[in-house]
């Protein structure tokens, strides 16, 4: 059977796709996106370089990427988030051929072809899975939200407009002025 008559796909089938073809598995469907918009890039580089600068600040020797980086949750959900972040102690725990596992830190970036992804079923799954901090940035309202992993549900900590500062509880210390993003 030809991976594109299946109607429902698990990790192994993802596995069979060549490397770097834009698509996640997210509850059994393979979703392709087209390439992020521009401001989406800016975005992710600056926030990128912003916690790289701190984590180097902190000689913390934590993992943090950026996509393309496959994330294997379970045998039906691999999703590659924009930026993630694992912490130093769980990095050998984690970081394998593939990522296994729920980082510490994802960022999402939204863009008109994955917003419904990373508001709704992404969530679901980072929340499902355990990851403690889940930051969105909305480069269209120009603001962030920053969703805390608390008794295995996420709760709304921390709503960023684009003029105000988005502080990880994470990353203790890391403060992100949105004003710098957003230009």
């Amino acid at each position: 059977m030809l991976i594109a008559d299946k109607k429902r796909f698990t990790v192994d089938d993802y596995l069979m796709l060549e490397e770097g073809t834009p698509f996640q598995l997210i509850n059994y469907d393979l979703i392709r996106s087209p390439s992020p918009i521009p401001i989406h890039q800016v975005i992710s580089v600056k926030i990128t370089q912003a916690i790289a600068n701190f984590l180097d600040q902190k000689e913390d020797n934590g993992f943090l990427v950026s996509a393309p980086m496959d994330v294997m949750f379970n045998d039906v959900n691999v999703l590659q988030p924009d930026i993630l972040y694992i912490s130093e102690n769980r990095v050998a725990e984690l970081v394998k051929n593939r990522l296994e596992g729920a980082p510490d830190l994802i960022i999402e970036i939204l863009s008109p072809s994955n917003a419904y992804y990373d508001l709704r079923q992404k969530k679901d799954i980072y929340e499902k899975f355990g990851v403690k901090e889940y930051i969105i940035i909305d480069p269209v309202q120009e603001n962030a939200d920053l969703y805390l992993l608390q008794n295995g549900v996420y709760h709304l900590h921390q709503k960023a407009q684009k003029n105000e500062i988005l502080n990880s509880v994470i990353l203790q210390g890391l403060s992100i002025e949105l004003t710098k993003l957003f230009k």
